[in-house]
């Protein structure tokens, strides 16, 4: 009997894979271990092989396309309606096999090892900036307890920092004055840290054609471009620029019954880190509202009359996305309509 469909379940070491036939029996449930389970599919004639999108899939997924297969990730979300009872690595291959063969199932295109590398930069920095941020906030709160404040701002901190290793003296303990040293020396450290990766960013984005289309459009610069193209790749897994928004939780959700229409808040269902690059771009091209209103858009102004800002910045955001998904299939810059 020819196996034609195959779940696999990942994990770390112990794998499960559910083997079933074109109509639909079963040929095997079985476990392998890490080190059998490119041999297992080697001894297989090419099939349809299903995975759900998590740690380690895209790397399996690409080594399975090697040998022949046909590979289809999957969000783990999607999967889990196909589960029967229970909760086992057998039960996990055999809703995985199931719901490959969907015809209404959305899949998550595999990156190539080029997209982790700029997303191992990405993720690298993201780190480092929580880290920095965290650091900040310490500092602000160990020297609120001596009655010393230090403005808002990364900036604000950074220059204290800057202070207190040039010999700045500060009112509090001597025990203290040590470990604030040593806390602000950390802080410039990270601070360096950061620009390495931005400078290392600007580097790599470079090299990509479609990230420099990406930054012709207001609001996206080398670091949101480079994690878009990394993330979304040509864009060509989503039908529209909708979809693409949708995928980064930047549409209203949906709640509607009964033929009346009921929209909430965001969905922030998708790629976080994505979603915080382009509103963090849209808040800072607002900024410009009042210094250069010429170079805003009509539509952004008329938007801001009715709007808040912080709900402006999502709307525009949610625009911007749309803009990206049709920058990016079409694989042509940005052109503003002139009105």
């Amino acid at each position: 009997m020819q196996v034609t469909t195959i779940g696999l379940d990942l994990a770390k070491n112990i794998f499960q894979v559910h083997g079933v036939t074109a109509d639909g029996k079963v040929v095997f449930n079985r476990s392998l271990r890490r080190a059998q389970l490119l041999a297992f599919f080697e001894n297989l004639e090419p099939c349809l092989v299903g995975m759900e999108a998590c740690g380690s899939s895209h790397h399996w997924a690409r080594e399975l396309q090697k040998l022949g297969h046909d590979v289809h990730l999957m969000p783990a979300m999607y999967v889990k309606a196909y589960v029967k009872r229970g909760k086992s690595d057998a039960v996990d291959a055999e809703a995985i096999c199931e719901a490959v063969t969907r015809s209404t199932m959305r899949f998550v295109a595999i990156k190539s090892e080029e997209q982790q590398g700029i997303l191992f930069l990405h993720r690298a920095r993201d780190l480092v900036v929580r880290q920095r941020t965290q650091l900040s906030n310490m500092l602000r709160g160990l020297l609120s307890e001596f009655g010393i404040v230090i403005a808002q701002g990364i900036g604000s901190a950074m220059k204290f920092a800057k202070a207190v290793l040039d010999g700045k003296k500060s009112a509090i303990p001597e025990v203290a004055v040590d470990v604030l040293a040593n806390l602000s020396n950390q802080l410039l450290d990270l601070h360096l840290r950061i620009h390495w990766y931005d400078k290392r960013l600007r580097f790599e984005a470079q090299k990509d054609p479609r990230v420099k289309l990406l930054k012709t459009i207001p609001g996206v610069g080398p670091t949101t471009a480079s994690a878009i193209v990394a993330t979304a790749g040509n864009g060509h897994q989503f039908r529209n620029g909708r979809e693409f928004a949708a995928w980064l939780g930047l549409t209203p959700l949906n709640r509607s019954s009964g033929g009346k229409e009921k929209l909430g808040r965001i969905t922030k269902m998708g790629d976080r880190y994505v979603r915080r690059l382009l509103v963090t771009g849209m808040t800072s091209r607002l900024r410009q509202v009042s210094v250069n209103p010429d170079r805003i858009d009509p539509w952004v102004i008329a938007l801001l009359e009715r709007k808040p800002s912080r709900l402006a910045t999502v709307a525009m955001a949610n625009k911007t996305a749309r803009i990206i998904w049709a920058v990016l299939t079409r694989n042509e810059c940005y052109r503003p309509r002139v009105a």
